[in-house]
């Protein structure tokens, strides 16, 4: 028995009984109805997956207008339901009228059964892959929204943010072709995905590809897509990434990876704003907004030979270049505070505090991983802080920096000091404690302190 949802309305029996007998061999959820005037509350209370509605229900009707009146109600109820119309021979010609009002189909009366049977069998068909699409169409919006969650809004207030947030509100609006440029860690796909969210492409797909991640040989596949059979592996059809990306914003990432002969290919898609799949020659026409990104010098790659100028040209209408963490430390305290809210509710530490010698002392660090370097150091001290308040000892490298600096002047008397004063403070100020750790006496320990000025 197949499954779906059927409801009949006529207002003679005998073609209640006749349809209802016969489909009940092939389908198990079969409802009848012999009043239009119970179609509102009937449908409203249920979902049907296909109805089918005859078009005339008082005697001597033949204008149809009923079956239109009532096909609209039902549509507008739940626009989802199929609608098969059942007229008479002569009004065919008012039930092609009625598909225009959203009716899927006609059968005529009287029907042959198979006949019967194909059309409520494509309609329910028809009903499964509506649903399905609608379905897809949901998740893909449901995981957009939670790959867009991962990246927040660009944070900042320093001169240097506030510069490339007025290029983003800019050039956000247009469609514009986007490159992004950086070091590694800056923030580049944040600043992507900022741009869509405030583009009029905001409802649509986001889709970033890391270039660098795909080997030459599966470029063409990954990117624009294959049949099945297309190559060895190939054991079923894929959509490439820019097809799925239409309509929407794809980001190509680490575009300074690609070798000569993939720039060659991609320049073509750029241009032509069409794929075409592996294993096929028919073009596909793409409408996709595109936003690159790298940490390479693309100029300097161009007078090597080792980029094409010309796609240079077709990925740069626009040039946004973010900053390095280390030059713009002003922003510091609001990114600490945005991971540390992120984290504490993500691990469950509510109330969590840094203090603000702390965030002077992060303000000091050079950040070679720039804002990912940042994130993961206070994930790491989220999870493994005892407290509320982060100390400097949940960062253990501005501890080594520490000594690091100490041991760049290589003086023994700062080292002493260094140590000195560092064990009192890992021991809340019990000398006992901090001589015993240094291997020092108490007397021995008092007399450094005294040479050392350490109170």
């Amino acid at each position: 028995m197949a499954t779906g949802k059927i409801l009949i309305i006529d207002d003679d029996d005998f073609i209640l009984l006749s349809a209802r007998m016969f489909l009940e061999q092939y389908f198990k959820d079969i409802t009848t109805l012999n009043s239009p005037e119970l179609i509102i509350e009937e449908i409203s209370s249920a979902t049907y997956d296909l109805v089918l509605l005859d078009m005339n229900f008082q005697q001597g009707e033949t204008s149809g207008k009923e079956g239109i009146k009532w096909l609209k109600t039902i549509k507008e109820i739940s626009p989802e339901t199929q609608v098969l119309l059942m007229t008479a021979y002569g009004e065919v010609n008012l039930a092609v009228e009625a598909m225009k009002e959203g009716a899927t189909d006609f059968i005529v009366k009287p029907w042959q059964n198979e006949k019967l049977l194909a059309t409520v069998q494509t309609a329910l068909s028809l009903s499964a892959q509506q649903k399905k699409i609608k379905s897809l169409e949901s998740k893909t919006k449901a995981l957009s929204k939670a790959a867009d969650s991962a990246f927040s809004n660009m944070i900042g207030k320093s001169q240097a943010m506030k510069g490339i947030m007025n290029i983003i509100s800019k050039v956000a609006i247009t469609d514009a072709d986007i490159l992004i440029l950086g070091e590694n860690g800056t923030g580049k796909e944040v600043a992507a995905r900022a741009i869509h969210r405030a583009s009029n492409r905001a409802d649509q797909v986001f889709i970033s590809v890391d270039l660098g991640s795909i080997s030459e040989n599966l470029f063409e596949s990954e990117l624009f897509g294959h049949k099945k059979g297309a190559f060895t592996d190939a054991k079923e059809d894929r959509t490439g990434r820019f097809e799925a990306a239409s309509g929407g914003t794809i980001f190509l990432d680490e575009i300074g990876n690609l070798s000569p002969s993939l720039q060659a290919k991609l320049l073509t898609v750029l241009q032509n704003r069409k794929v075409t799949k592996l294993g096929t020659n028919q073009a596909i026409d793409i409408d996709v907004r595109v936003i690159c990104a790298t940490n390479s010098n693309l100029k300097e790659m161009v007078k090597n030979g080792d980029f094409r100028e010309d796609l240079l040209y077709r990925i740069n209408t626009v040039e946004v270049t973010i900053p390095p963490l280390k030059e713009r430390v002003a922003d510091l305290p609001l990114l600490v505070n945005h991971f540390l809210n992120h984290y504490g509710h993500k691990y469950h530490k509510k109330d969590l505090a840094i203090s603000d010698e702390v965030i002077k002392r992060l303000q000091t660090h050079n950040w070679p991983g720039n804002i990912r370097e940042l994130q993961h150091a206070i994930e790491r001290a989220v999870i493994l802080s005892d407290g509320n308040e982060l100390t400097q000892a949940d960062f253990a490298f501005l501890s080594h920096q520490e000594i690091d600096k100490a041991f760049d002047d290589y003086n023994l008397e700062n080292l002493e000091a260094w140590a000195i004063h560092n064990a009192i403070k890992k021991h809340q100020g019990n000398i006992s404690h901090a001589a015993k750790e240094l291997g020092l006496s108490r007397g021995s320990m008092y007399r450094r302190m005294d040479k050392y000025n350490i109170k």
